[in-house]
């Protein structure tokens, strides 16, 4: 199995997984408070393993890629709209819509991804990988419906559904920075948007909960938001937002399973449907063969890599032969055929 897809399904694992305990936690925390928490919980458990792993690898600069200056715009805008304004749209949903109509709604996050990624950051798709999609956001769909959704006054659905259209921009900005570091991108995210989503729950009246149930939802959020979302950066550098979005959308259905384990729930004929349709378009991501003759354009860049048929390069420092191992590199024209995914080195026309 490809790489990038074990990581988008750890992430959508790890996700799914945080998401029962995360509701357990609504009785003892508003879900404004909730959120920051969670995203600040994310922050402060990557920024402890930077630095222990800042420490174990001193002197070792070539093992991973920071930040650079033209990073910091794309990293901005997907804090803003993924960290920040989807949060707050989100809960301004939620006092508007009923949880049936929220739960559905939700699964538009890997649908507008994926539209994003295909007609305005120009990805290339066919109809097996246009299937898939439909067939897990379906899945995901059929998940969350318990009954026929009454909407009511629009507002609130406008509300989720331009909170789902924040992590999708989010999504594809954070893609363009997914060379560098995942570590870093995902601590960073963390920590700006749990301080901010904190603030505005506190200025907004609400009380710090007891330290157990803080520390308890910053171990949910360090797990579910924090180390999916480096898996999810570390997926978008192999397959593209898209595909990313795709296998993410499994993620309901691992919460699912989670929660009837929890509860000791039987599950019913729609959770079954809802289960093969899901495994038929992983299925179809998973056995998706994209080979064509194609050109590579010269491109300077650095990320972890190591020397395979697209890092042929010699180095003008010495280098002890250890991989994967990271630095500025360029690529010269090559043109060639070979199966491929829309990852950092496959972002061409068709």
């Amino acid at each position: 199995m490809h790489k990038g897809v074990i990581y988008a399904l750890l992430a959508a694992a790890l996700f799914g997984i945080s998401t029962p305990f995360a509701k357990t936690m609504v009785a003892d925390i508003a879900p404004v408070m909730l959120a920051g928490v969670l995203y600040l919980g994310s922050g402060l458990g990557l920024l402890l393993i930077f630095i222990v792993r800042a420490a174990i690898f001193r002197g070792k600069q070539d093992k991973f890629v920071p930040l650079t200056r033209p990073d910091v715009p794309w990293l901005a805008a997907a804090i803003l709209t993924g960290g920040i304004a989807g949060p707050v749209l989100l809960m301004a949903g939620l006092t508007l819509t009923p949880a049936s109509a929220t739960s559905l709604l939700l699964n538009m996050e890997g649908v507008l991804t994926a539209l994003l990624a295909w007609f305005v950051f120009k990805e290339n798709f066919d109809r097996r990988i246009f299937l898939g999609m439909l067939l897990i956001v379906v899945a995901g769909a059929l998940l969350s419906w318990e009954q026929m959704p009454v909407l009511g006054v629009p507002w609130g659905a406008l509300a989720i559904i331009a909170a789902c259209l924040c992590w999708a921009i989010d999504n594809n900005l954070t893609r363009k920075v997914a060379a560098s570091d995942a570590l870093q991108i995902a601590g960073i995210k963390g920590l700006i948007a749990g301080s901010v989503n904190l603030s505005l729950a506190l200025l907004s009246g609400y009380q710090l909960p007891h330290a157990y149930t803080l520390l308890s939802v910053g171990l949910i959020g360090f797990c579910g938001y924090g180390l999916s979302l480096v898996m999810f950066v570390l997926a978008l550098r192999h397959l593209g937002a898209a595909r990313t979005g795709a296998y993410f959308s499994a993620a309901p259905f691992v919460g699912t399973v989670v929660s009837l384990l929890l509860l000791s729930e039987r599950p019913g004929s729609m959770f079954w449907l809802a289960a093969f349709l899901m495994v038929a378009g992983i299925w179809l991501h998973l056995t998706e063969n994209h080979e064509h003759e194609h050109t590579h354009e010269p491109i300077l860049h650095a990320h972890e890599h190591t020397h395979d048929l697209h890092h042929l390069h010699e180095h003008d420092r010495e280098w002890d032969g250890s991989e994967p191992h990271a630095h500025p590199h360029q690529h010269h024209p090559v043109r060639h055929k070979h199966p491929h995914y829309p990852d950092i080195h496959h972002q061409h026309t068709h």
